[in-house]
């Protein structure tokens, strides 16, 4: 068993220098909190920069950081001031971040930044590769390393990567507007899994994926060459216990033990019982939405003039890369808006905002949780809040109210909150009147249901949940993804093609020897195809079979005067040396009747679809619909005839844009089984390109040359990526 890496951009313990010496200590961050299920004893290692520059550390000290790292399972990456200012401050956080968070006026598309960017990102990885073994487990974290799994991935094939991203993954039309956005995905898609807060961020990964690169996406699944790369969503809790113990202890503290602030707020709770505070706390980040909150707060009084000084806005806002223009801006923003709203309805005993720009202690934040009766939470865009989730956490008596944007990514996880549109005043407005009049009975039934559901995936659950989803995708056997059927694969093939005295090669047609049709009546075969096949055909000691899934009808219009070996409908029909098409096997059609009209409702509802009814089958095509359309339909559809055939002896194969309804009893791979048993073949070949021909890669013996079509997941030992390619082997034989 090999040992765990953690990467992320910083690591779980600070730094400090003091009197010519160096401590660590420990961090509490949401990461480091989360990940200590993971990074415990001697089997991982957390890499990271250490939050020193180079010119920061003095030499005599190196040693020193290096052992006082170690000792707490860490390891660092060094970092000049040039490259912190590059990568860190230039493209993770004013090209990523604003445009990941869908604020594509503040992205700065520079070269310098992005070469920087990509320098650091092969530090980290190096610096993986130097304590990396092939059965070790590498988990990345977050948006400043993001070309690191590729990186690791070219020097070790075999090595477990995971990673996951923090922040939102924005929408196909926002992510294209990235000039490096083909390299971004390339570099994530060194992982073999792929982990996102919520669906909705592995959803847009994935339409980028399939229409920036052009691979294979099916489900959540990426097919790229030789490997399988899942993505999923894993949405991040918080460590529930730590909050919520943390609050009882609170709650049984004697008045004269607690802090200073929790006494003040115990005194402006005391001079009026009735009024409400209303908490916002956050990073002071243009993402977050404070100063539109700020707006909201202003309308809210203005439209109910009832709540002045019944109500109270304690805003909390952690300083956050002052040194990017943006977060100035921000920052004198808010410190005006706070002023004029205070100086506007300000009375002598009541001040409407309490403002602090600051970072607070653990104890100090579990004050304002538990004295607080609306938390108040807008971002305009956010990968998670784990705010909420604390809040909630926090409320012994299951009352309080979590007033909560639709665009976090925990609204997803807490619908028993009022959720609303940061955007939409009146809304908010409403909300907050709604929430300072809400029963404590309605509070509880809603804290209840959020409390149970928070404690029981915790921050520990997301760990373990995402290294266990990644070592079942390494362990999986499933798939047997085939190799690239290259000239030097190819070579030992041919020559034990030239040397058998009896061969038997299975040709599938549709995506294998022609190209698709949107009408499939259309996609006859041309001269050259003719010519290849006759060719083939007239070989000495060869038998050829066309095995396809369409109607005899088709085929024998095409192919019988021909004479070639024929099966089609799946197994159903058989034609030798143009003899006319007798019944491989004796089934029924009398299913159809109760069918079609199923099919027909999906025809109606799916604009560009239609039916192809064959003597035993009956096939949905939507070739023509919109993609992802056509994709949603057909999962509809499969669920509603797997549940309709159940017990019919029928079966659904998912072809390439289409979907056949047949009996159970018939297949490619028991057809050519069956024309198998019939001789004495040394050289049997097999090539197909959808889900209909993996019957016959799985049936037919171990030593067959089964070639797939596609970068799929298969049971053929080799594959091909085009049409072209496939033409091209079958002139090789022929040669």
């Amino acid at each position: 068993m090999g040992k765990t890496i953690i990467i992320s951009n910083r690591l779980p313990v600070q730094l400090q220098i003091s009197n010519g010496s160096i401590t660590a200590v420990p961090s509490v961050g949401g990461l480091a909190t989360g990940m200590k299920s993971v990074h415990k004893g001697g089997d991982s290692l957390w890499i990271g920069w250490s939050g020193l520059t180079d010119e920061e550390i003095p030499n005599e000290l190196v040693k020193d950081i290096d052992k006082a790292l170690a000792a707490h399972g860490a390891a660092k990456v060094n970092l000049s001031d040039k490259e912190v200012e590059g990568f860190y401050y230039g493209f993770s956080n004013r090209t990523i971040w604003p445009l990941f968070h869908y604020f594509l006026e503040y992205s700065e598309f520079e070269l310098e930044s992005w070469n920087t960017y990509k320098t650091v990102n092969q530090k980290f990885a190096d610096a993986i590769l130097e304590h990396a073994d092939n059965n070790d487990t590498i988990w990345v974290h977050d948006y400043q390393l993001m070309l690191v799994p590729q990186m690791v991935r070219q020097k070790r094939l075999d090595i477990s990567i995971g990673f996951f991203l923090h922040i939102p993954f924005p929408s196909f039309e926002i992510f294209r507007t990235l000039p490096w956005r083909k390299e971004i995905l390339e570099g994530l898609l060194g992982a073999d899994l792929i982990g996102f807060h919520i669906y909705d961020y592995e959803r847009h990964f994935l339409s980028s994926v399939r229409r920036l690169l052009g691979l294979e996406v099916s489900f959540n699944e990426i097919y790229l060459e030789n490997r399988v790369i899942k993505v999923d969503s894993f949405p991040m809790g918080i460590d529930y216990k730590k909050f919520h113990d943390a609050a009882k202890v609170h709650e049984n503290t004697d008045s004269n033990q607690q802090s200073e602030l929790q006494q003040r707020l115990n005194q402006h709770k005391k001079n009026d019982p009735e009024a409400k505070f209303l908490l916002s706390i956050d990073r002071l980040d243009y993402s977050k939405g404070i100063a539109k909150r700020l707006n909201a707060f202003e309308y809210f009084l203005n439209k109910y003039p009832q709540y002045k000084e019944k109500v109270r806005l304690v805003i909390l806002a952690v300083p956050s890369r002052s040194n990017v223009p943006q977060y100035q801006l921000l920052k004198k923003e808010v410190d005006e808006l706070v002023g004029r709203i205070n100086g506007e309805f300000s009375t002598v005993s009541w001040t409407p905002i309490w403002y602090f720009y600051r970072s607070m202690p653990f104890e100090n934040l579990i004050d304002l949780y538990t004295s607080s009766d609306i938390a108040w939470l807008t971002p305009l865009r956010d990968g998670m809040n784990l705010v909420a989730k604390e809040y909630i956490a926090t409320r012994t008596h299951k009352t309080g109210v979590l007033i909560l944007s639709e665009m976090a990514g925990s609204a997803n996880e807490m619908n028993e909150a009022l959720l609303i549109n940061p955007n939409n005043f009146e809304q908010i407005a409403d909300a907050l009147n709604e929430a300072i009049n809400m029963p404590i009975e309605e509070q509880k039934a809603r804290n209840e249901v959020l409390q149970r559901r928070l404690e029981r995936y915790n921050v520990e659950k997301w760990a373990n949940s995402f290294m266990n989803s990644l070592q079942a995708q390494k362990n999986r056997e499933a798939y047997n993804i085939s190799k690239k059927l290259t000239d030097s694969l190819l070579a030992p093939i041919l020559k034990k093609f030239e040397k058998a005295q009896k061969r038997l090669l299975f040709l599938d047609y549709d995506g294998t020897l022609a190209g698709f049709h949107v009408d499939p009546k259309k996609a006859s075969p041309d001269e050259d195809l003719y010519r290849l096949l006759d060719e083939l055909s007239q070989q000495k000691n060869m038998e050829l079979f066309l095995v396809s899934g369409r109607d005899k009808d088709t085929f024998e219009d095409w192919f019988l005067h021909k004479k070639y070996n024929m099966i089609v409908e799946h197994g159903v029909w058989i034609s030798r040396k143009g003899e006319k098409f007798r019944m491989l096997e004796n089934i029924k059609n009398d299913w159809m009747e109760n069918i079609r009209p199923v099919l027909e409702s999906f025809v109606d509802r799916t604009p560009g679809s239609f039916i192809e009814e064959k003597n035993y089958s009956l096939a949905w095509h939507y070739r023509k619909t919109d993609p992802d359309f056509g994709n949603l339909r057909a999962s509809e559809l499969n669920t509603v005839l797997t549940s309709l055939i159940a017990n019919d002896d029928l079966s659904v194969l998912n072809g390439n844009k289409v979907m056949e309804i047949k009996s159970s009893n018939v297949n490619k791979g028991r057809a050519t089984a069956r024309v198998l048993g019939e001789g004495d073949y040394d050289f049997v070949f097999a090539i197909g390109d959808d889900w209909t021909d993996e019957f016959m890669f799985q049936e037919l013996p171990d030593e067959t040359v089964t070639v797939k079509v596609g970068r799929q997941k298969t049971q053929a030992r080799y594959f091909l990526d085009s049409i072209g390619e496939v033409r091209g082997l079958l002139q090789k034989f022929v040669e």
